[in-house]
């Protein structure tokens, strides 16, 4: 559909969606990565059904939404991130070959990302105490957090693959008719 009000409706109720799990971050943080992953997956229907230029604009409403209504805002920091964009870019990401460089393309932007992340959350939020939480946990406990959440990344890239597919052979088809 081409229709200027149904764009505007679909980006509206999924733009009211993810800020309400931004928001939930705050009632639950032990889902403060959870919510943020699942408001970023929502935003793969806005591709698939509008575009992803449509899609990036949801993002980006999310986003501004995020940062003046949650009390998480470590959790919007990394939805606006790496969470919200990743989803609606990834399909450019999966174009690149040969895979072992889609691979490293993709780990060295999840790697950034995590790096913003954490400088980000250090001087823009003021916690410098993260900083004192790793030197206690050692020398590796960065690299290993990295190495973790790179772990978590490629499960959550696998796991937006079969969001993709579910949504476009099964759901579409079923529910919505198409």
């Amino acid at each position: 559909m081409d229709r200027l009000s149904y764009k505007v409706a679909l980006g509206g109720m999924f733009t009211a969606l993810c800020t309400l799990l931004m928001i939930l971050t705050g009632v639950f943080p032990m889902l403060y990565l959870v919510l943020p992953m699942i408001a970023g997956a929502l935003l793969m229907i806005i591709r698939a059904e509008v575009s992803t230029s449509w899609a990036l604009l949801t993002y980006t409403a999310v986003s501004i939404l995020s940062v003046l209504v949650t009390f998480d805002k470590s959790a919007a920091l990394i939805f606006i991130l790496f969470l919200g964009h990743y989803p609606i870019t990834k399909q450019y990401f999966d174009k690149i070959r040969p895979t072992p460089l889609r691979i490293l393309v993709k780990a060295a932007m999840f790697t950034l990302c995590v790096i913003l992340d954490y400088y980000l959350t250090i001087y823009l939020l003021a916690m410098p105490e993260i900083t004192e939480e790793f030197a206690a946990l050692g020398k590796f406990a960065i690299p290993f957090l990295v190495l973790l959440l790179g772990w978590m990344f490629f499960a959550y890239d696998f796991a937006l693959s079969g969001f993709t597919r579910f949504y476009t052979r099964w759901f579409k088809p079923r529910i919505l008719g198409k």
